[in-house]
């Protein structure tokens, strides 16, 4: 280990560099010269929006070796300045979570566990369902002959983790299907 010298002290640093106020590179130890901001080592930065409610604040994704390894706000973006709310900030944990689920899982009816499926038997399935609803419940007339085209059997309820476009996209869906029952989590 090598002998610290008085003229490495902060003050003595202080008077060699002309740094009057001692706020700049006089105060500064080693330790924070060899830091480095956990950014800097991104191999690409890509431009996002939060996932998490219809503000669309701008995020800045760092991406190293195809991984996410921090999500910050961005400044150039004019809704949000580069300022995130606490559910923005941790974006990063919510995409690298190892709770988080990333294959599609399916409990049968009465059964008492999960199990994987495959993406494209899942969309079918769902395909089927939501066909089977709209046809067995739709109703073109009321009681008095007026027309309807609607269906009873088909709701939707978004979520706060749904942007803009999303949203958009299934309220339009749902619509074009007959639905009337479309609701939103932030409106309730």
């Amino acid at each position: 280990m090598a002998r610290f010298s008085p003229l490495e002290w902060p003050v003595m640093r202080q008077l060699r560099t002309g740094d009057k106020l001692g706020r700049g590179p006089a105060v500064e130890s080693p330790k924070t010269k060899s830091m480095q901001a956990r950014t800097s080592t991104a191999d690409s930065v890509v431009q996002s929006v939060c996932p998490f409610c219809a503000v669309g604040c701008g995020q800045k994704v760092f991406v190293k070796d195809g991984r996410v390894t921090q999500i910050e706000g961005d400044p150039d973006s004019p809704i949000s300045r580069g300022r995130l709310c606490p559910k923005g900030a941790s974006s990063e944990q919510l995409v690298n979570s190892p709770l988080r689920q990333t294959t599609v899982r399916y409990r049968a009816p009465y059964a008492t566990e999960w199990q994987d499926l495959d993406r494209d038997t899942a969309i079918d399935m769902i395909a089927d369902r939501f066909v089977k609803a709209r046809r067995d419940h739709w109703q073109d007339v009321d009681a008095h002959g007026r027309p309807l085209h609607r269906t009873m059997g088909i709701a939707s309820l978004g979520g706060a983790t749904l942007d803009n476009e999303e949203n958009y996209l299934i309220k339009k869906l749902f619509t074009a299907a007959g639905a009337i029952q479309i609701e939103n989590q932030a409106r309730i």
